[in-house]
């Protein structure tokens, strides 16, 4: 592996520019020591950097490359989309198609409206919530992160986390109070909750498998009793599937899971890498947003058409070819597996925790199933495993605080070849 000397330029470059030289904050590799790679390219499995570098590569742009990188599928829907114009701030027949695409393939959403982002899915969803019921508080998890609106910077996970700032300074404390926050996985925590505030909480919002604390596994009854609960008190109960939704199941994680909420956030994969989000759940509660109801929410690029194409062409792959989701869960547990063997081997402390094609590897004896046992992990182990990997050519989310995800182009060598860099960077630890 090079060093890196274009990267580090660039980075020094950056930060003249843009704050912290990134402009999102987990990419500036502070949790793990160094500096943060630049990118030139991506092709199936693999990233390359300015430095002539190449990295297997499991984040897969935080999770929509579910194909691999640069998927001729998505690529070829772009190119035809292109010539017609990048945007048109105007309806078009696609907007339509993904729509009842979605709709089609997710149990929980009966109308949907496209947004940028999901961060602006999340923002949305939660107005509505709040103009569907006329109440304003809302309860969120620890550890969950939902984007950087107001009300979700309360024990954020991801970033958040990561830059030791879990509550952010310019969140006023009028929108501090309406976000109640309880232990993920812990159903009396919000029924005490629930009770103290009475008719007066508009939704419970929550990643039903959180991937910004790590990844953690959710209880079953957990889901299942939000979802009675939400039912009883007339709470809407709004799932977060931007990281899951069409990667865990063609459904999501609701599909997997069998729950069913009365809202859902989507982005990353409807996008196929592109910058799109979406909210949607049962009809009366969407007929509330404007211009059909009274809840505001609008966006000029909302539903742009090269966005809609990758999208679309991402999602009818997906429909039309369930075996993915055999072939990601197989290779996952394949590579999960061959982890477990090597740090038992060594006698290092772990817990992994895996869902489909995501997954986390914890330094910590203890079995995390919330924020406060994910923060008993050994985050200076995981700087040097990070680091460690990285010189071996594994481009790794740079945070213990994030979930891993596999693509289609991680081929049985190419597992084979990571576990063999798991091991070496395992034992580099204890040398």
């Amino acid at each position: 592996m090079k060093t890196a000397p274009i990267s580090e330029e660039l980075f020094q470059r950056a930060q003249q520019f843009i704050p912290g030289g990134v402009n999102s904050p987990v990419r500036a590799f502070r949790a793990v020591g160094g500096n943060p790679r630049f990118i030139k390219s991506a092709k199936g499995a693999y990233l390359f950097d300015e430095d002539g570098n190449r990295y297997m590569e499991f984040i897969n742009s935080w999770g929509p490359m579910i194909l691999g990188h640069a998927s001729e599928i998505v690529q070829e829907a772009v190119q035809q989309a292109i010539p017609a114009s990048l945007s048109f701030g105007a309806p078009t027949r696609k907007e339509i198609e993904i729509a009842e695409l979605i709709i089609e393939m997710v149990p929980s959403i009966e109308k949907v409206r496209m947004v940028n982002s999901g961060t602006e899915a999340t923002m949305s969803a939660i107005r509505v919530a709040r103009g569907y019921t006329g109440r304003d508080k809302i309860i969120k998890f620890e550890g969950c992160y939902h984007g950087h609106g107001d009300s979700f910077l309360i024990a954020a996970g991801s970033g958040a986390i990561t830059l030791g700032v879990p509550d952010s300074p310019g969140v006023t404390k009028g929108t501090a109070n309406d976000t109640l926050t309880a232990p993920f996985n812990n159903l009396q925590a919000v029924q005490t909750l629930a009770e103290a505030n009475k008719g007066n909480i508009a939704a419970i919002i929550l990643e039903p498998v959180p991937g910004n604390m790590g990844l953690v596994i959710p209880d079953l009854e957990f889901l299942q009793g939000l979802r009675e609960l939400c039912t009883k008190e007339g709470i809407v109960l709004i799932f977060d599937e931007v990281m899951t939704g069409f990667r865990l199941a063609p459904g999501g994680a609701q599909e997997l899971f069998g729950v069913t909420p009365d809202m859902t956030t989507l982005g990353k994969i409807i996008g196929g890498g592109m910058p799109v989000g979406a909210y949607g759940g049962k009809k009366e509660i969407m007929d509330f947003v404007a211009p059909a109801g009274p809840v505001y929410q609008a966006g000029t690029l909302s539903g742009n058409p090269i966005a809609m194409a990758a999208g679309m062409a991402m999602l009818q792959y997906l429909k039309n070819n369930p075996q993915v989701y055999t072939q990601l869960e197989e290779a996952t547990t394949h590579m999960v597996d061959g982890m477990k063997q090597n740090l038992e081997q060594l006698g290092l402390n772990y817990t992994i925790n895996h869902v489909g094609s995501m997954f986390t590897l914890f330094f910590t004896d203890q079995q995390v199933h919330d924020f406060e046992t994910a923060k008993t992990s050994d985050t200076a182990m995981f700087g040097r495993y990070f680091n460690e990997m990285l010189q071996r050519g594994m481009y790794l989310a740079p945070s213990q605080y994030e979930s891993l995800f596999v693509s289609t182009s991680i081929t049985p060598d190419l597992v084979e070849e990571y576990i063999k860099a798991n091991l070496e960077a395992l034992k580099a630890l204890q040398g």
